[in-house]
């Protein structure tokens, strides 16, 4: 494997990187939060938690990887902007390392952007060697993935991690499950294999707002990420997205009688499992499918996985497979 080093550059070199685990860190070293775009990120709740983040908190780059060594254009093609007779811009991919400082003053890592396409071991073997080198106590991947429930009730989470331990009080999700790979998932299990304790939040959008901004879930995988560490997230404005979203869905669904009976029957689905569970309404600590009554199987998994995938546009920032 080349050197992993080779793949991104330090910001102010002179500035020692340990720095960040020394000031206002009540639980040792700070987290690292990832989320990258390009595999499932279903009503954009990754994207959205991390622009929310660094559109409302301090922040500064730390490191910037070199994309062009990662990235596959031909099946990614970054948006350029033509206006009459010239280009008028081009939207750099970027993948950055963001040091970023939280409403108590506790600084923590944000590590956002483009997933890549190649070198997935020397681009792990990268991250794995800053999570060392800066102190990393808890590495955090957030994402969306489609799901069979109704925009009507509760925003449900399945969590995983290296240790049973940062994952007590919460349901098993699914038994068995064969699924794509993709780095937020190989980078969990590579640093569980190395000793680090690392975890991931896949908040439940319902499938048929997957290809839409649906803050609800960003506002979801940030609030679990709170409950998990030590950190001060701010919701507040997602929060208030998410409820303009709920009027103009509920809009929506109210002129349509077709649309009404498929968000209904949803509920009745959805519904029909929490009487099952004795009435406790599935949340964070609850199974992946809350639409249906009992758990998927592999099949059904896999499948609604692949088909999500397949849907995928062809170009403008999301991965298809060829």
């Amino acid at each position: 494997m080349l050197d992993p080093r080779g793949l991104y550059e330090v910001h102010n070199p002179t500035h020692d990187p340990t720095a960040v685990t020394e000031r206002d860190q009540p639980s040792g070293g700070p987290v690292l939060l990832h989320a990258l775009t390009g595999f499932i990120d279903a009503g954009q709740a990754g994207a959205l938690a991390a622009a929310h983040l660094l559109g409302t908190m301090e922040h500064r780059p730390l490191v910037t990887f070199d994309v062009d060594q990662l990235l596959d254009y031909r099946s990614r093609r970054p948006p350029m902007l033509f206006i009459e007779d010239h280009w008028e811009s081009y939207e750099d991919p970027s993948l950055v390392l963001h040091e970023l400082t939280d409403a108590a003053g506790v600084r923590f890592l944000l590590l956002a952007g483009a997933e890549p396409d190649v070198q997935w071991e020397r681009f792990i073997a990268a991250v794995a060697g800053l999570v060392d080198e800066l102190g990393v106590r808890l590495t955090i991947g957030v994402h969306g993935i489609p799901m069979g429930v109704p925009h009507t009730r509760p925003t449900s989470v399945t969590a995983h991690a290296t240790r049973n331990e940062l994952v007590a009080g919460r349901d098993a999700w699914v038994g068995t499950v064969q699924v794509p790979g993709s780095i937020i998932n190989l980078l969990e299990l590579r640093l569980g294999q190395a000793g680090q304790d690392a975890m991931g939040f896949a908040v439940h959008v319902p499938h048929y707002l997957a290809q839409a901004d649906y803050p609800d879930a960003a506002a979801a995988l940030l609030e679990n990420v709170t409950a998990a560490t030590d950190l001060t997230l701010p919701t507040a404005t997602l929060r208030a997205a998410a409820e303009a979203a709920r009027v103009e869905l509920d809009e929506q669904v109210a002129g349509s009688a077709e649309v009404a009976a498929v968000v209904h029957a949803l509920e009745q689905q959805y519904d029909t499992y929490v009487e099952a569970r004795g009435g406790d309404a599935p949340g964070d600590d609850q199974g992946l499918l809350a639409g249906r009554r009992g758990f998927p199987t592999a099949d059904e998994l896999g499948a609604e996985l692949e088909r999500f995938l397949a849907e995928q546009p062809k170009g403008g920032g999301e991965h298809t497979d060829p």
